[in-house]
């Protein structure tokens, strides 16, 4: 079974950047792909997609702020945060997107705060 590490998390002030990244042990190939994030006390949730023919789809509150992208030669989903705010606050999660969802990894922490 797929596996996926996440890494690149971090603590930034508001307004700074993070790129997250998030590889994968197993095939992928072009699998629709997504980032999820979790904030205690509440559901993980999907801010971001990637289709099998590569479109991207983001929530709104994320949108002109974040960008997915992918290295499918490296197994290696990314997404680059930019103008981070305090809400972005939480675990970060990559995944298949709804019935491929496999288990899920250890996530990367950010946390955004003056």
């Amino acid at each position: 079974q797929v596996r996926f590490v996440e890494s690149g998390g971090g603590s930034v002030q508001p307004g700074g950047s993070l790129r997250l990244s998030c590889t994968a042990s197993g095939k992928i190939d072009f699998t629709a792909m997504g980032w999820y994030r979790q904030t205690p006390g509440k559901q993980r949730e999907l801010v971001a997609s990637i289709s099998r023919g590569g479109s991207t789809d983001y929530t709104d509150d994320v949108t002109g702020r974040f960008r997915l992208f992918r290295a499918n030669a490296l197994k290696t989903l990314f997404l680059e945060m930019n103008n981070l705010k305090p809400e972005d606050t939480a675990v970060y999660y990559c995944n298949f997107l709804h019935n491929d969802i496999v288990s899920w990894g250890q996530g990367t922490e950010v946390t955004v705060s003056p």
